[in-house]
């Protein structure tokens, strides 16, 4: 079976300082043949594109600034961002959103940097990774009061409910990442959201090097390690794991226009 990892950062040096070209060959041995890089901040874009130039059939790149990132000099750092997506080839803006679960003290910062990040989206014909922890409510507002066209959105590392399910589809249809949380013990409400969400709306991720699933929860994660994020999907929503690969795969062909 063949795999899309659709968000992964194996390029991080504090995780991958030795071993971060036979972790993508191991992904690859282990039918994880494409692999999603969105960077973080200005520093991780030059491991980011070094890591993508030694395998740059089975890796693809996204830019943008991650919500926590945005300080008070979030639009220098826009600028510097910005003239990459001429550069390079890239398949996405990302990762970008809201994030208030550790400081609300650059809320509206970050609501007016995910704007102008929605407007090269939208100017590039481009999808976005959008990264929402603790910040929903704000994310739909971004979404249902943008002037422009709203950008394909996937929501990375969704988390959430039914509730939360329902409230995005009627913002938009989107899709949503889903990564090693959902074989936690803890996400069960995760998992009843699935059905909601829908075999045609998953993308399947790692974050790697965080967020491994059962039975390396707490260790590093791996992109290897998406068969076993796609055989709990498969359990949960009573499909077989190659369903789950075709699907997603076809989901994520579609949504990066890989």
């Amino acid at each position: 079976m063949k795999y899309i990892d659709t968000h992964t950062h194996l390029y991080l040096s504090d995780e991958f300082c030795n071993d971060s070209d036979l972790v993508v060959r191991s992904a690859i041995a282990a039918g994880v043949e494409r692999m999603i890089f969105p960077n973080v901040d200005l520093s991780t874009i030059d491991p980011m594109m070094n890591l993508h130039a030694k395998f740059p059939d089975n890796t693809f790149v996204a830019f943008g600034l991650h919500p926590t990132e945005v300080k008070e000099n979030w639009q220098e750092a826009l600028e510097q961002i910005c003239p990459l997506f001429e550069k390079h080839k890239c398949v996405a803006v990302g990762e970008i959103g809201i994030d208030l679960y550790w400081d609300k003290t650059f809320r509206e910062e970050q609501i007016s940097a995910l704007n102008v990040q929605f407007g090269w989206a939208e100017a590039l014909s481009l999808p976005v990774i959008l990264h929402c922890r603790d910040g929903l409510n704000e994310v739909l507002e971004v979404i249902d009061n943008y002037k422009g066209n709203v950008p394909q959105i996937v929501f990375h590392s969704f988390g959430g409910s039914v509730v939360d399910v329902e409230r995005i589809k009627k913002s938009g249809d989107f899709y949503f990442g889903i990564n090693g949380v959902v074989t936690f013990k803890n996400a069960q409400d995760l998992r009843d959201a699935l059905p909601s969400i829908g075999l045609d709306r998953i993308l399947l991720e790692t974050d790697s090097p965080y967020l491994a699933p059962v039975p390396y929860r707490g260790k590093r994660n791996e992109s290897s390690y998406i068969p076993i994020i796609a055989k709990k999907i498969a359990e949960v929503l009573g499909v077989s794991e190659e369903a789950v690969a075709t699907a997603t795969t076809a989901n994520a062909e579609s949504f990066f226009n890989l």
